[in-house]
């Protein structure tokens, strides 16, 4: 038996700091920061200290405990839940939030992630290296596991590299217009060619960025949400869905089943199908897994990611469903545990016509989602809406 928790809750504020290479600040001084950038969204106010109930808290790397971040945010004595689910784990930690909210146990909920991903030799990337009891599979990681998947589309569609050398581009003219993104310049097709390889078809610029980040939304029962702003933004879908972890498991080398029905599962519950997609923030962390992830959520059929992106369809002021406005992980960046509710803001900001030079015009509805884990093995799916549905 499922629930649903399609209109029941409303996000009210989200704030994100800018991401980079932060050398120059602590894990707590980044969460703090898009803590207090939150609060300052809540338009009407909030008084955090008696009005928010409880913490759902994201990361993969960061401190263990909640009572460090109660301590930290000023939230002492409230109740704290950390949760890690590789790179989904920010979807995942707002999908909890709202699921608490839905279920009448509290009345407002914060969540919140951050990722310190440089302040260790080789970054969390070298250290996320497959080490299952399998020994064929130590030489996994990241780049080669979505390397398998995207040479296999391109034997039996016919994609190419110039294809997801165009999903680079576009995600870099979108990231040029977010001054909150890591990497803000334009690139070209041959940019990505001719960097260099990381593991064939990837290159340099087909992978996304080592980068240091957080975020925070506010959640609330739907019926209080005008106590706080005059333009709620809706939780009206989501779904979470996992595959095998090891790769001989795998029924698909050019699908990712876990995106499919992760997609499946919060069409179903906000009521909607693909063509209803206004926008959606995808995971990029390599181009192949955006362009494959286009078939697996029914933005184009199956085998046509690449006309999908050739025609250019995702571009902003172009066609529809546009893709990753915020520049996507691959420029915007990818603070592991932080990276899902940045997207969530995002389409916070994108349904509030918040978004500046960035704004998809007349949208209404907006898809965020996160794959995690090498292939992957996890995804969680988020659908926001400025509207009840």
């Amino acid at each position: 038996m499922s629930v649903s928790i399609k209109n029941k809750v409303a996000l009210i504020g989200g704030g994100v700091i800018k991401f980079g290479e932060l050398f120059e600040k602590g894990f707590f001084d980044m969460m703090t920061e898009a803590y207090l950038n939150c609060l300052k969204s809540v338009d009407k106010g909030i008084n955090p200290a008696k009005e928010i109930d409880a913490v759902w808290y994201g990361t993969i790397a960061g401190p263990s405990t909640g009572a460090t971040v109660a301590q930290a945010l000023g939230l002492i004595g409230k109740p704290v839940t950390r949760l890690e689910n590789a790179c989904a784990t920010g979807s995942d930690t707002f999908r909890n939030a709202c699921i608490a909210v839905a279920s009448g146990l509290y009345d407002v909920v914060l969540a919140v992630a951050a990722e310190k991903m440089l302040d260790r030799p080789g970054g969390l990337i070298q250290a996320a290296r497959f080490f299952p009891p399998y020994p064929w599979s130590y030489a996994i990681t990241m780049p080669t596991a979505f390397a398998l998947y995207y040479t296999r589309h391109m034997h039996v569609f016919g994609t190419t590299r110039e294809h997801i050398a165009m999903v680079a581009v576009k995600n870099h003219e979108h990231g040029f217009l977010n001054p909150l993104s890591h990497f803000r310049r334009k690139i070209t097709v041959d940019t990505v060619l001719n960097s260099p390889i990381v593991s064939w078809p990837f290159t340099l610029y087909d992978c996304c960025p080592i980068t240091d980040g957080a975020a925070a939304a506010i959640v609330c029962k739907a019926d209080l949400a005008r106590k706080y702003t005059d333009s709620p933004v809706y939780v009206v879908g989501n779904g979470l869905s996992s595959d095998p972890a090891f790769m001989h498991l795998r029924t698909s080398f050019t699908s990712f089943p876990c995106v499919i029905e992760s997609s499946r599962q919060a069409y179903k519950m906000a009521g909607i199908t693909p063509k209803d997609v206004d926008f959606a923030e995808l995971h990029d962390c390599f181009t192949g897994t955006e362009l494959i992830c286009y078939e697996d959520n029914g933005f184009c059929k199956k085998g046509e990611g690449g006309k999908f992106i050739e025609e250019g369809i995702p571009y902003l002021g172009a066609g529809k469903p546009v893709v990753n406005p915020s520049g996507g992980l691959k420029s915007h960046g990818h603070p592991i545990g932080a990276t899902g509710i940045a997207q969530i803001v995002e389409l916070f900001w994108q349904l509030r016509n918040e978004a500046g030079e960035r704004q998809v015009k007349d949208s209404h509805i907006g898809l965020q989602q996160n794959v995690g884990g090498a292939g992957p093995q996890v995804c969680c799916t988020n659908i926001l809406s400025n509207k009840k549905l």
